[in-house]
């Protein structure tokens, strides 16, 4: 039996050691800082929990856009590996729908990297379609 909850933000650094699973690259000094600042900005996060282990996240930004009015952007997505194949995402994606239209939003839209092409095949299997391209520039 899993449990889906809400993330209290004074337990936030929990998801470090997941976000690292996504992207090692990323230093877990800097991962810490970078979710201060997201938190600042509204960002909240939801786990599901195998009684008291982490075994996925998914970060949530509420947004409007004059394209698609307010929408949930579900963030860093992920589940452990060893527990991937089981059902989890779907039911982490079927509690945030829940929530997000509980909070008004009409629409979900999320990012998804290129090389990620198991996260390409689930989002297609979720329902989303492909809408545009997501460019960045660095500034520095």
């Amino acid at each position: 039996m899993y449990t889906i909850k809400l993330i209290d933000t004074d337990k936030l650094n929990n998801i470090i050691p997941l976000l690292r699973v996504l992207n090692e690259k990323i230093d877990e000094d800097t991962l810490k800082q970078r979710l201060e600042d997201m938190i600042r900005q509204g960002y909240q996060c939801v786990g599901i929990y195998d009684q008291e282990t982490l075994a996925g996240i998914s970060g949530m930004w509420f947004l409007t856009k004059y394209y698609v009015g307010k929408h949930i952007e579900p963030d860093n997505v992920i589940i452990l590996p060893q527990y991937r194949g089981k059902g989890l995402g779907e039911q982490l994606m079927k509690w945030i729908y829940e929530y997000a239209r509980s909070q008004g939003c009409i629409a979900s839209e999320l990012n998804c990297y290129v090389n990620n092409h198991g996260g390409q095949k689930f989002w297609i299997n979720e329902g989303y379609r492909v809408i545009g391209f997501h460019y960045q520039k660095m500034l520095t």
